[in-house]
C-alpha cells in the first residue's frame, strides 16, 4: 500500500533554495524511494523535488514556505528528513553567514 506525506516548511537560509541549498535538497530527496514534490504555494504548480533544475528554477527566497507531498514507500521518512535539512539551515548556516 502506497503511503502519501505532506509537509510545509519555512525556508531561513540567507540565499534561499539557490545552488548549494538546492544540490543539498535534491541528493537527499534522492536517497527515497517514494515519489516527492514541492511547490511554492499549496496549490502549485508542483515540481519533482529530485530535480536539480526546477529546484533551482523555483528560486525560493528566504522567508518563502516551501510546501512537500510525498508518495509511495518511504514517504513520510521522506519529507521529514527534507524538513529537518531545511530548518538545519542546509547545514550552513553559521558556516556561511555574512558579518558586515
Amino acid at each position: 500500500m502506497d503511503a502519501n506525506a505532506q509537509a510545509s516548511v519555512l525556508i531561513t537560509h540567507e540565499v534561499g533554495l539557490h545552488a548549494r541549498p538546492s544540490v543539498k535538497f535534491t541528493k537527499l530527496a534522492k536517497t527515497f524511494p517514494a515519489q516527492i514534490e514541492m511547490a511554492l504555494t499549496a496549490h502549485g504548480p508542483w515540481i519533482d523535488a529530485k530535480s536539480i533544475v526546477k529546484v533551482m528554477a523555483a528560486k525560493a527566497p528566504k522567508g518563502t514556505t516551501i510546501h512537500l507531498r510525498a508518495s509511495g514507500e518511504g514517504a513520510s521518512d521522506a519529507l521529514r528528513a527534507l524538513v529537518d535539512l531545511v530548518e538545519r539551515d542546509f547545514d550552513e548556516g553559521a558556516a556561511h553567514a555574512r558579518t558586515a
